[in-house]
This record gives structure tokens, sequence and C-alpha cells, in this order.
């Protein structure tokens, strides 16, 4: 019989270790809990060093926990250090699913939720999930969405189709009109943009790309206006929604770049 491995992320104790208690009655079935996204990754990546992968990770949408963490000062209650999230950090389940896409491609994910919300259920969809399910779903309905997205399946509950659809509409309609407006800048604007998207100031810019602050400050007026934002927020907004990454920092003073 072949055994399915299921990875719990839940920071609520209670619910985690009573659901995995439930999904490990099941004969075919392998379950571990973790209690914060970084305790996860952990727990995926001894897995796969020891040839045990996961087949499933089931999310909380509300997930407290950031997929980096930072020590924090003083220890936890149980004497382990602490992890507070960094500054502007992912904080949610959708975040860590995303997150896994990347590294862990061959995992399927669902996200448990406690209320049904197209627009949260659509974006867990955008960034890789295979399924959105309710709390408070039976534990015969969670086997089910289980085995299904283990068979390239999608589930979401009957009553979200309809705004799920519609959200997913609604983004791709943006995505399309951001790519066509990432598209009216040049080379070096598009390069500045990356910059921006990985969280570059002017005088950043200016030594990444090296040009002069006057320089990068035109360009930056000129990225803010094709794309008709007012701000660098709205700017990094806009460019991920088109696509755009943010630029490869590493390696940043090898040269010059060569874009004209």
């Amino acid at each position: 019989m072949q055994r399915i491995r299921v990875l719990v992320v839940d920071d609520h104790r209670i619910f985690a270790e009573s659901l995995a208690a439930a999904l490990a009655a099941e004969v075919d079935v392998d379950v571990a809990a973790a209690g914060s996204a970084p305790a996860a990754l952990r727990t995926l990546d001894r897995a796969a060093s020891d040839g045990r992968r996961f087949d499933v990770l089931l999310a909380d949408a509300d997930l407290a926990a950031p997929l980096l963490a930072v020590p924090a000062q003083g220890p936890a209650r149980d004497g382990a250090p602490r992890e507070s999230p960094p500054r502007g950090g992912p904080t949610d389940g959708i975040a860590l699913v995303s997150g896994l896409r990347t590294s862990h491609p061959y995992l399927r994910t669902v996200v448990l939720a406690d209320r049904d919300d197209p627009r949260r259920a659509a974006a867990a969809l955008q960034a890789g999930a295979s399924g959105w399910v309710a709390k408070d779903s039976s534990l015969s309905r969670l086997l089910a969405v289980i085995r299904g997205v283990l068979r390239d399946e999608t589930h979401l509950p009957p009553a979200l189709l309809t705004g799920v659809l519609r959200e997913l509409t609604a983004a791709r309609k943006h995505r399309t009109e951001s790519e066509r407006l990432v598209e009216s800048l040049t080379p070096r604007e598009r390069e500045v943009l990356r910059c921006m998207v990985a969280g570059l100031g002017r005088k950043a810019v200016a030594e990444r790309l090296f040009l002069s602050p006057h320089t990068v400050r035109t360009h930056m007026q000129n990225v803010l206006g094709k794309l008709g934002v007012h701000s660098t927020l709205a700017a990094v907004a806009l460019a991920r929604r088109a696509g755009v990454g943010p630029a490869e920092l590493e390696g940043a003073a090898a040269g010059p770049l060569t874009v004209p």
C-alpha cells in the first residue's frame, strides 16, 4: 500500500494536533505537524534530505508565523529560541504556499480556512495551492481533497467557484494591463524598476547601475509616469502583477550593466 505523507502547518496547537491525530488514524496516511512556517520548512528539508518527502501540506490560511524568521529577545516558554517576523515579511499560509512552489515543487498544498473568502481563495490558487478547504469540513471531505490533489485535481467549495472565477478573471485583466504598461518602459527603466522591486533606494540603485543619483531620480520619475502611478509602492505592486521580479543583487559589483 502506498502511503500518503501529510504535513499540517497551523500555529493553533490544539487544532493542529487534533487534525494530525485524526489523519493518522487512516491506514494509508503518515502525518506530522508544524506550528510555524519556519518549522514547516525545516521539517520539509529534513524529510527531503532523508529521502522521505511529504506529499501534501495543509496550511492555515491565517498562519501567523513568517516564512523567514530572525531571533527575538529571550527564549520562548518551552526554552526554545523565539522567532519573530522580519519587517515586511510574508505572514500567512498563502505566502508559505507561494514560497514552497519554488523550493518544493513536488509538494501539493491545500489551504485550510476559517471562512470562505473568494479573493483569498483566488490568491491561494495563484500562489500554487491545489485546494481551499474549510477548517470545519468533515474528515472524509478533507481526505477526499488530499487524495484528489495527488491526482492533480483542484478542489474548491462549490459556493466559492463563481467568486473565485471572477477574481481570477479580474486578476488576469489587471496582469495584462500591467504587462502592457511595463512593456512601454525602456530597457534601462525596466532595470530601474527591477531594482525598485528589490527594495533598493535611489542611492543603492545608482551604485547598482553605475549611474548618478540625479539620473536615477529621472529614471524613477519616468517609470512612475509611464506606469501611471504616484509612488514607488504602487509601481512595485504593478510590476509584481506584471510578473517583474527583483533585480539580482548578488555580484552587483562585478561590473557595469550593458543596458543601453
